[in-house]
Order: structure tokens, then C-alpha cells, then sequence
């Protein structure tokens, strides 16, 4: 059943969702905030589809993480939006306060099981779905046990949700770990993995070539691939 909750059910279900607000993140990163039905739930770390429905383009629906937590008033995706962008990612900035955009979903298997040791791998924008779990965890007392720790390689050292991130270090939700080089990543990852190996969880996040790369440095560290956990993320 867990495979059909998490996937097919919501998949099928298609709800629109009146646009809120944006705005930006970083120089080229923008959050895009829609208002929460009632009965719309989904798993901290979990994807959407969203459609443009205000015109017609080509390849109307994308995914995006869903970077607000379950328990947050509303939904909130963040994305990357250069001056050279998609028909998709313009038809977003257009979206006014009354507008509207059809998500199905969320969906997924991009979110926390249990409580070992977790490590979690963000590069640049794929920092979205963590900030959904770390948030979930400040209003989840009985996964507030779970031990992780972040590492964040952003080569631009843009560190989106910087401030959020240092607040729950403060209160003990995770520890940092801020990185500008791929050898620096690495270096992080086999730390965590020598003294955990395969009693640890990895869920890595980012561009596909970084997720490719952070996989066979944990499989060369005998960590087996039921183990991580990926959520590959594309421009367009």
C-alpha cells in the first residue's frame, strides 16, 4: 500500500491552487506561494506536478519540491530563474495574487523513515526539499530524535534558507555543514559514512550530475543503494 499512497492516489488527484505571492530568494532564485486546501497533505520532502493553466505552452507541467513543510499554512515552491529561462518558468513570473495553477500530487519517496543517523546532501537549489523535512521535524516531537546532519555545496555560496538552517542549529534539529567544492563534499560524505556506513540513511538532492557523483562516492564507501535516497533536479 505504501507505494500506492505515496504515488498513484495522489497522482491522479488534481486540485488547482490560487497563487499568494513571490519572491526572491538570491539573485536568480525566486519562492512562489500558494494558498493550502484543508485537506491537502503530503510527506515533508515529497514533489508536486504543477501545470500553467493562464495559457497555453509547450511542456505546461513541471516538478518542483514542495520547499514548505506539511504543517506550513501554505504551498511554496522555489526554483531558479535566470534572465535566459524557459516558457514555463516566464509563464511563473507572470502569475499575479487571484491566479491560479494546477498541481497533482505531492508524490514520492524523497522523505525520512526512521530515525538513524541521516545524512543529507544538498547541492544549490536542491536545497528545497530539506528545508520541508527540517521544518517538519520542529512540529514532529517523535522524530525530533533522529540525528542528522546537512551538508550544502553551493558553489555560487548563495545558501539559500541560511537563517532558517542556523535557527534549528541553534535548537539542535541538525547540524551544518556549508561547502563550495566538490572535494570538500566528499570529504564530508566518507566522514559521515565511515562511522555509520550502513546504519545511516543518505538522501541526497541537487543537479543530476552531482547526485551521480555523490552516489558512487557513497557506493566506493560500501553503502548500500537501498540506502540513499535521490531527487534529481533539471533546468528548464
Amino acid at each position: 500500500m505504501g507505494f500506492f499512497q505515496d504515488n498513484l492516489v495522489p497522482f491522479f488527484k488534481k486540485r488547482e491552487l490560487q497563487f499568494i505571492e513571490s519572491y526572491k530568494e538570491a539573485d536568480d532564485v525566486y519562492s512562489f506561494v500558494f494558498a493550502k486546501e484543508e485537506d491537502l497533505t503530503w510527506k515533508a520532502g515529497q514533489y508536486g506536478l504543477f501545470s500553467i493553466t493562464h495559457k497555453s505552452i509547450n511542456n505546461g507541467t513541471r516538478p518542483f519540491s514542495i520547499s514548505s513543510a506539511p504543517d506550513e499554512d501554505a504551498v511554496r515552491i522555489t526554483t531558479r530563474i535566470g534572465e535566459q529561462r524557459s516558457e514555463f518558468k516566464s509563464s511563473l513570473m507572470e502569475l499575479t495574487p487571484g491566479m491560479k495553477i494546477m498541481m497533482r500530487g505531492p508524490v514520492g519517496p524523497f522523505y525520512l523513515r526512521d530515525n538513524s543517523p541521516t545524512l543529507l546532501i544538498a547541492g544549490g537549489i536542491g536545497i528545497t526539499p530539506f528545508r520541508s523535512i527540517l521544518r517538519q521535524l520542529e512540529t514532529a516531537p517523535n522524530e525530533a530524535e533522529t540525528r542528522i546532519h546537512l551538508l550544502y555545496l553551493d558553489g555560487n555560496r548563495d545558501y539559500l534558507f541560511k537563517d532558517e538552517l542556523a535557527d534549528m542549529e541553534k535548537r539542535a534539529l541538525v547540524s551544518v555543514t556549508y561547502l563550495d567544492s566538490r572535494d570538500e563534499l566528499h570529504q564530508g560524505i566518507q566522514k559521515f559514512s565511515a562511522l555509520h556506513k550502513n546504519n545511516g540513511k543518505y538522501y541526497v538532492a541537487g543537479p543530476k550530475a552531482m547526485i551521480e557523483s555523490v552516489t558512487s562516492c557513497l557506493q566506493s564507501d560500501q553503502v548500500s543503494k537501498q540506502n540513499i535516497k535521490k531527487d534529481a533536479f533539471s533546468g528548464y
